[in-house]
């Protein structure tokens, strides 16, 4: 039988996940200036007390946040470089990356940088998570570009950004202006550019 230490800490650990899913399905639908601690709070039926008991405030909650939505597409990432060949590894990445944005709203929240300037520290944080998936995703790009022997002159993290850049903009037409787009179908776009010779 645990210890009642033992017990006690992964019910915290429980809660403190439970608290972090909640508060990301609310960011997710009204932004991190569109929530407060209190409608975290009142979405948990507890207190802003209880809340306090996990969280020192609404910062360190979009912080786990958005460490968790990157740990997420990292996932969705490393699928995609599993693929046999690298026309498939771009896009089921584009796919991929797609699919998640449209799922999953703190990406787009991120891209249009509605963070308020008193939260430089969640900036800093959002500008290094995004660093790391350009960074999975360059070594890709150069291996792209090095198979079709044009990799000489060509920039990987030129490119890499231009992709990132480009799936952002789809995801930005989708959030902002209400279009739809079909993930599979600009998967099989944006490879067929990347393809031409």
């Amino acid at each position: 039988m645990a210890s009642i230490t033992t017990q006690n800490k992964e019910m915290v650990g429980g809660t403190r996940q439970y608290i972090i899913d909640t508060a990301r399905g609310l960011f997710s639908e009204q932004g991190y200036l569109g929530v407060s601690i209190r409608d975290i709070a009142q979405k948990l039926n507890i207190t802003k007390a209880a809340l306090y008991y996990h969280f020192t405030g609404k910062e360190e909650i979009y912080k786990e946040v958005l460490e968790g939505t990157f740990r997420d597409l990292n996932s969705v990432i490393q699928d995609a470089l599993e693929e046999e060949t690298t026309n498939k590894k771009i896009h089921k990445l584009i796919e991929g990356y797609l699919n998640f944005g449209l799922r999953e709203k703190n990406l787009i929240k991120i891209m249009v940088a509605e963070l308020s300037p008193n939260t430089s520290t969640l900036n800093k944080i959002a500008i290094e998570l995004r660093e790391k998936i350009a960074n999975q995703i360059e070594p890709l790009i150069k291996e792209f570009f090095t198979r079709k022997n044009t990799v000489n002159g060509v920039n990987p993290r030129l490119l890499t950004l231009m992709l990132m850049g480009m799936m952002d903009g789809l995801l930005l037409e989708y959030s902002m202006l209400g279009s739809e787009i079909n993930p599979g179908l600009m998967a099989s776009q944006i490879t067929a550019v990347l393809s031409l010779e």
